[in-house]
C-alpha cells in the first residue's frame, strides 16, 4: 500500500498521462471489429468478388482507425513544456501559459485555463477512470504548481 507521503511527490519528468478505460474499450472493440470483418470476408459466398472482400476488411480498418482517435489522448509533461494530445488536435504549451487545471464534479475531463483567457480540454485524464483520474490530475497540478507559476515581480 502506498502511503500519503509517497503519493504527494510528483514523478520525475518526463511523464506521460493516459486514460485507462477508454483505451481498453476502444482498442478491444477495434480488434474485435477488424477480426470480424476479416472472418466475414473469408466466409462470404463465392459470388462475392475480391473487391467486396477487400472492402469489408478496409471498412474494419477504417472503423479501427476511428476508434484509435478515441484512445489517442495523452498528456506529456516535460521540463519545458506540456503537450496535450486530444483525439484530433495536439497543443504544445509552455508551463507559464497554464494558469490552472480544474475538473468540477460531473465533468468528463479537466480543462486548463490558459494565460490568453481561453480554456483547453485535457482528454487524457478522464473521470470514468476514478482514482487514476484523481491521482493524474493531482500530479499534473503539483507539476503545474512547481513549474507553471511565474515568479512574483520584485516590489521596491
Amino acid at each position: 500500500m502506498v502511503d500519503g507521503s509517497q503519493r504527494q511527490a510528483p514523478r520525475a519528468l518526463p511523464v506521460t498521462l493516459r486514460p485507462r478505460n477508454i483505451r481498453v474499450v476502444a482498442y478491444g472493440l477495434a480488434a474485435l471489429i477488424i477480426a470480424t470483418m476479416v472472418v466475414l470476408a473469408v466466409i462470404m459466398p463465392p459470388d462475392w468478388g475480391v473487391q467486396d472482400r477487400v472492402f469489408l476488411v478496409l471498412l474494419g480498418v477504417a472503423i479501427g482507425g476511428g476508434l484509435h482517435l478515441l484512445a489517442r489522448p495523452r498528456l506529456e509533461l516535460t521540463r519545458d513544456r506540456v503537450t496535450v494530445v486530444n483525439p484530433v488536435r495536439t497543443h504544445v504549451l509552455v508551463w507559464p501559459e497554464i494558469i490552472d487545471a480544474r475538473m468540477p464534479a460531473g465533468e468528463p475531463w479537466p480543462s486548463v485555463d490558459l494565460a490568453n483567457g481561453s480554456t483547453l480540454a485535457v482528454m487524457a485524464i478522464q473521470s470514468n477512470d476514478g482514482d487514476l483520474a484523481r491521482n493524474n490530475l493531482a500530479e499534473f497540478r503539483r507539476h503545474l504548481h512547481e513549474r507553471g507559476e511565474a515568479a512574483e515581480p520584485d516590489r521596491d
